[in-house]
């Protein structure tokens, strides 16, 4: 089982997309017509008007290349941009069908491709400028054109039998244009769709997180007075009870466990500090793996913790983003408790650089994930004592960074993989 957090780049359905559709179907156009126009000339020997034909063919060839630069530009497409590299495919076409025949060549019915598509990406208005534009290039070739010679006596087609087969060929094109374009316009709108479906369940989750953070803030703030009255009451109790050996040892654990609680109080304070500031933490890899292990230490010295990194990236400088060592130690804390479910404390941390991108995979040696199961979701764990919150903000961090959470199953147990691009978390300076 995998489960992937990174935004998926799409080509969303509208101009865009329509004009790299058009793209493809220009390359094809070109090469079936040159095609078709040999056939005619040199195979069939009807005496067609050659140079206008490959005169039109080579204006359409132009025309491609203007277009696959332009698909190649950082400038959005507009939508008035494809109107105009439909009409000039509309244009071409009514010229190629002016000089074989018009109206009456059986493939006039190919001006119906570019209202298809545009109905399926375009605006409704838009969509009937095509439509007009193709209604007016048929009217005018029902009226002015120069019609098809008429076969020679020992062709192999004869003039009935050739414009058969012209509505056949036609039929077989206009079926794998329609159906293959137009099935790859209804993907995209169905990725569209689960897009913004994904980013509407991202936003609840973030609205989630914030007001648990929101909640957690007010929850420090008045955490710190009753701790302050634990802190001045523990030595009292301590001297009050001196000789009492067990209830000492008691005290001084709850000692620990008060001071733990202030140092975590206070981290949420610098932490919320370093969001506000917006200044990144510099360290190495090798030092921030080593600062989130010795915090996780503290926080579960049973674990049994391997760490296996790669020299490459123990080098690379880190503008460490609030939140990463968080992300980090929720994995590792998480990977701990699935071990326990195996009765095993075994965790192992693998850092290496992976092309353009830095992974932090954490392994555990418990029984893995279920293939239906919701890792991610807020408020949801599978742990009696969780709170559904580590796997949720490992993802919102790796999302806010542009990188990705994956999870899956291997021999001995589940991985988390947490890859963050090096461009968003690096140190250039």
């Amino acid at each position: 089982m995998e489960y992937r957090s990174r935004q998926t780049q799409l080509h969303r359905i509208g101009p865009a997309a329509l004009a790299r559709t058009l793209a493809w179907l220009r390359l094809c156009a070109i090469s079936g017509q040159s095609l078709a126009v040999f056939v005619c000339a040199l195979w069939m020997h009807l005496p067609i008007p050659l140079l206008p034909l490959l005169i039109g063919i080579g204006a359409l060839a132009i025309f491609s290349v203007f277009a696959a630069w332009r698909l190649t530009q950082p400038a959005p497409m507009r939508e008035w941009e494809t109107i105009v590299h439909i009409a000039a495919d509309t244009l071409v076409l009514g010229y190629l069908l002016y000089f074989t025949g018009g109206a009456s060549n059986p493939f006039i019915m190919l001006l119906l491709v570019p209202i298809a598509l545009s109905a399926a990406a375009l605006s409704l208005s838009a969509m009937l400028m095509v439509a007009t534009l193709a209604g007016v290039a048929y009217l005018t070739l029902l009226v002015w054109y120069v019609p098809l010679p008429e076969p020679p006596q020992d062709a192999f087609i004869g003039g009935i039998a050739l414009y058969i087969a012209g509505m056949g060929v036609n039929f077989v094109i206009s079926a794998l244009l329609l159906g293959f374009f137009l099935h790859t316009l209804a993907r995209t709108l169905r990725m569209q769709q689960l897009e913004v479906q994904r980013i509407r369940e991202r936003a609840l989750r973030d609205e989630g997180i914030l007001a648990i953070a929101t909640q957690a803030a007010g929850a420090a703030h008045e955490l710190n007075t009753p701790l302050s009255t634990m802190r001045t009451l523990l030595p009292e109790l301590r001297r009050e009870h001196a000789q009492d050996q067990v209830l000492a040892e008691d005290l001084d654990l709850l000692q620990g466990q008060v001071d733990r609680c202030r140092t975590i109080l206070r981290e949420m304070v610098a932490f919320g500090k370093a969001q506000l500031s917006q200044e990144p933490e510099r360290y190495t890899v090798l030092a921030f793996v080593n600062g989130c292990l010795e915090r996780f230490q503290l926080l579960r010295p049973e674990a049994d913790l391997t760490l296996d990194i790669q020299d490459e990236a123990a080098s690379i400088v880190l503008r460490t983003p609030p939140g990463l060592r968080h992300a980090l130690i929720n994995l590792l804390n998480n990977a701990v408790d699935a071990s326990e479910l195996e009765q095993s404390s075994a965790v192992c941390l693998t850092v290496r650089k992976q092309g353009g991108w830095l992974e932090l995979v954490v392994r555990d040696h418990g029984p893995g994930f279920d293939e239906d199961e919701e890792l991610t979701q807020l408020g949801l764990s599978n742990k009696l004592t969780g709170l559904g919150l580590g796997l949720a903000l490992a993802e919102a961090t790796a999302e806010r960074l542009d990188g990705e959470l994956i999870a899956d199953n291997y021999d001995h147990g589940a991985q988390m993989c947490l890859r963050l691009p090096l461009t968003a978390i690096a140190d250039t300076v």
